[in-house]
C-alpha cells in the first residue's frame, strides 16, 4: 500500500494531522508493509524568505482578520496541537518561505537507501517541530545545513544541493500535482491513488480508510474446495 501525503511545514493543522495519522498506522495491522510519501505543499508561495512581522501581523493581514480573532484561533490550534503531544509556540514563530524547507525533505529522501523513506520522514518531523515548537527559520539556509546534520546526513551536500536549488523543481512538481488532483488544501492524504483523507481528521478516519483500502486491494480468495462446516441450518453429518 503506497499512501502520498501532500503538506506544508508551514500549515499547523498538518503537524497535528501527522500525529493522528501516525497513531492509526501504528495500530494498523499491515503498517510494514505500507510505503509512506511525503509530498511538498505550499499555502502562500509569496512569503518572502524572511517576513518582518509575527505569525499574528502575517496571518491578519493576509486573511483581512481582526488580531484578536487571530489570537482566538492561535488558541484553538494550540489546544488541538497539545492534544497530541505538541507544544505550538506561535509567539517565538519566525514567518518564512517554507521552499526551501521542502527541497531539504527532498534532499532527505533521495539519501534513503531502504526504500521505505525514513529519513524523508525525519525531516519533515525535525522541520515541522522547529518551525511551531522552536522558533526556527524553515527558509535559512545555514539552520536547514544544520538540520541535515542532525538527521547524520552529509553538510557539504546538503549545502551544495540547497545553494544550488538542486531539488526546487522537484518541489514545483509536487505542488503541480496537487493541483491536477484538485487537491486546494493540507493535509491531504492519498491511499493507492484510490481513496482521498482532506484535513487533520481524527485517528479514527485514518483507521477505516486504511483498513479499507486494504481490503480493496487485497481481497480475499476462495478457494473452490468445501469442507464440513456448520450454518444455520444445522452442520453437515
Amino acid at each position: 500500500m503506497k499512501i502520498e501525503i501532500w503538506s506544508d511545514i508551514a500549515c499547523p493543522w498538518c503537524y497535528i494531522g501527522k500525529r493522528r495519522f501516525e497513531s492509526a498506522l501504528s495500530a494498523f495491522a499491515h503498517r510494514d508493509e505500507v510505503q509512506l510519501e511525503w509530498k511538498s505543499f505550499q499555502l502562500d508561495p509569496t512569503i518572502p524568505e524572511h517576513y518582518d512581522g509575527t505569525e499574528l501581523d502575517y496571518l491578519s493581514k493576509r486573511k483581512g482578520m481582526p488580531a484578536a480573532s487571530v489570537a482566538q484561533m492561535f488558541e484553538h490550534v494550540k489546544t488541538q496541537a497539545a492534544g497530541e503531544g505538541l507544544n505550538y509556540d506561535f509567539d517565538t514563530l519566525t514567518v518564512a518561505n517554507s521552499h526551501l524547507g521542502h527541497e531539504l525533505i527532498h534532499f532527505a529522501a533521495q539519501q534513503d537507501l531502504d526504500g521505505q523513506l525514513g529519513l524523508q520522514d525525519a525531516a519533515k518531523e525535525r522541520l515541522l517541530k522547529l518551525h511551531f515548537e522552536e522558533g526556527g527559520d524553515i527558509g535559512d539556509l545555514d539552520t536547514l545545513v544544520s538540520i541535515a546534520v542532525e538527521l547524520g546526513l552529509n553538510a557539504e551536500k546538503a549545502r551544495e544541493a540547497l545553494a544550488e536549488r538542486d531539488f526546487e523543481e522537484a518541489v514545483d512538481q509536487d505542488i503541480a500535482e496537487a493541483h491536477a488532483l484538485g487537491i486546494q488544501g493540507v493535509p491531504f492524504f492519498v491511499i493507492d491513488r484510490k481513496y482521498g483523507i482532506s484535513g487533520a481528521q481524527g485517528s479514527e478516519v485514518f483507521s477505516q480508510t486504511l483498513n479499507e483500502a486494504w481490503a480493496e486491494s487485497h481481497p480475499l480468495i476462495m478457494t473452490t474446495e468445501k469442507g464440513e462446516a456448520c450454518g444455520p441450518d444445522g452442520c453437515a453429518i
